[in-house]
């Protein structure tokens, strides 16, 4: 249990960034799973277009300290090769 003002302090601070980032990482989720549905039933261009949305949204959860930029890059890679293996 935090005993200083500034230990108190950081632990509220801590709440408040981790609710944040947990409504970041789910939107993410919900555009990543988006995605992946559109991959699974071969629909080209939901897919794509779904595409297109999630990558904004996955970059900036990078940008705001949700997951590393490199998972960020990895995550993006890896959606665009399956889109692209359906749309041949």
């Amino acid at each position: 249990m935090a005993n200083t003002p500034s230990a108190k302090k950081r632990v509220r601070q801590i709440q408040r960034k981790t609710e944040v980032n947990k409504a970041r990482k789910s939107r993410i989720k919900t555009f990543v799973r988006k995605v992946e549905e559109a991959i699974q039933s071969k629909d080209v261009k939901s897919a794509v277009e779904s595409l297109k949305l999630a990558q904004p949204e996955i970059m900036r959860g990078a940008n705001k300290g949700v997951f590393h930029k490199n998972t960020a890059s990895r995550k993006i890679s890896r959606l665009s090769s399956r889109v692209k293996a359906i749309s041949k």
